[in-house]
């Protein structure tokens, strides 16, 4: 499709791997290609809360999964062509590292090129309670133009269960990725009667 975008998706160790979960079935229905890098702490994330581990789970719907520690992969180089970049859940750890620039890994580069190629990188932030160095890393990062959208869930659109309100929020990640999900419910306004 001739305006298909290429989507790296990375996962981190921070509860919330529903959210990632529910943003790749959304890419990849949207007909997005996603090429993922999960951490080492998002592998054991993932398969302590979805009982799978991520190749069980994302291999029919990713073009690509990739070792944290792999800098030849092609999310390390910005002739890659990516359009875009979600880190979902996105580590304190992570948002510091990508906030000031430090490579430490995959997920870090793939950012660090995400950023200085002036395209869109939405970072999960996931943590409570917030301390004065997460909220100042987050500063940084959207200084260097991140997007930060914490995985928070909506309740106005009256989610039935926790999939469904995970759901939501990755519609509204995929939109900031410029990915358009059809069918995606959008606010039309409370409905009064």
């Amino acid at each position: 499709m001739a305006d298909e975008k290429k989507i790296i998706v990375a996962v981190t160790g921070a509860s919330g791997a529903l959210f990632a979960d529910r943003l790749i079935s959304l890419l990849d229905r949207a007909g997005a290609e996603v090429q993922l890098v999960v951490s080492r702490a998002g592998r054991v994330v993932v398969e302590h809360e979805l009982n799978r581990s991520p190749e069980e789970l994302w291999s029919a719907q990713v073009a690509a999964l990739y070792d944290q520690d792999d800098f030849t992969a092609p999310p390390a180089s910005g002739s890659a062509g990516f359009s875009a970049m979600a880190v979902v859940p996105c580590t304190m750890g992570t948002l510091a590292a990508i906030a000031r620039g430090i490579s430490a890994n995959l997920i870090h580069r793939a950012a660090d090129v995400i950023l200085k190629e002036r395209k869109r990188l939405v970072l999960a932030a996931r943590e409570t309670l917030l301390n004065r160095v997460h909220l100042e890393n987050m500063l940084a990062a959207n200084d260097a133009g991140a997007i930060i959208c914490p995985p928070l869930i909506a309740l106005y659109h009256r989610p039935v269960d926790l999939a469904e309100a995970a759901e939501h929020y990755a519609g509204r990640v995929a939109g900031l990725l410029g990915v358009d999900v059809p069918d995606r419910p959008q606010w039309g306004g409370y409905v009064t009667s």
